[in-house]
């Protein structure tokens, strides 16, 4: 059904794996799209009770946005990207009335430290990775993560973060909350099954009113999000951008002039 996930259903819950592990399971437009197709299964399907996102392979939850989408993005394209990934697939895991956990199995950077962090709450294994490194490219994050990384960690560390680009592992990110548990490698799916078994043995009326108040009480607002859309596409007409692109892709230290 898909080219870049594979899917299953079992016991009411959906499991999402994007699969191109050959590629660190980078966001490109397939995978958008098709993370968009398959939450509007989560969505519609009532033999679907609950969802786990999660990355195929040892390596990788998802490393990032591909990269070479990128480079002929000017501040227009730049914000239609951000906005289209939001309206398909960020927001609309945020505001699923059924849950939705990240199953963190690797790096999640960039957009898929975003990916993430857009899931009702989030598990990893002890060898995940988290950061969001777009700074390094002349870039913002995207997909959310001004916003919803503040809420979960606090002002101080994701400004920190978000400035330097340094990653964290999994015992921090849990120290610090962007995670509730760090499984084993091994023990990640069948714990983060485990949990939502438990939550769908709960009234699943209330469990969408839950959802949907602690949103409301906590998410990112409307505002937030529109404005960091716009910043980013910004950053898109910039040289900065264009150098820091340029220079990831060709392997070398970007050296930017604020321009």
């Amino acid at each position: 059904m898909y080219q870049t996930l594979k899917t299953e259903l079992s016991e009411g819950i959906y499991t999402i794996t994007v699969n191109r592990p050959d590629k660190l399971n980078a966001l490109n437009k397939d995978v958008i799209n098709e993370l968009g197709q398959a939450l509007d299964e989560v969505y519609n399907n009532a033999e679907i009770r609950s969802a786990i996102i999660t990355g195929e392979g040892a390596k990788a939850f998802v490393a990032g946005a591909d990269i070479t989408e990128f480079t002929d993005l000017d501040a227009q394209g730049g914000a239609a990207l951000a906005q289209a990934g939001q309206d398909k697939v960020f927001s609309k895991i945020e505001q699923a009335p059924k849950p939705i956990i990240a199953a963190v199995n690797g790096f999640a950077l960039g957009g898929g430290c975003e990916l993430a962090m857009a899931c009702h709450f989030r598990t990893a294994s002890e060898t995940a990775r988290f950061g969001q490194p777009e700074v390094n490219l002349g870039l913002i994050p995207g997909y959310g993560g001004t916003q919803r990384l503040v809420q979960l960690i606090g002002k101080g560390k994701a400004m920190e973060l978000l400035m330097t680009a340094d990653m964290i592992k999994a015992d921090e990110a849990k120290a610090l909350g962007l995670v509730n548990y760090v499984f084993g490698a091994e023990e990640l799916l069948p714990k983060t099954r485990e949990l939502l078994l438990k939550i769908q043995a709960k009234a699943p009326l209330a469990v969408s009113k839950i959802i949907a108040l602690v949103n409301e009480a906590a998410t990112a607002s409307d505002t937030g999000l529109s404005n960091e859309i716009k910043a980013f596409g910004e950053c898109f007409g910039t040289e900065d951008k264009k150098e820091g692109t340029a220079a990831f892709l060709e392997k070398r230290a970007a050296v930017f002039s604020g321009k």
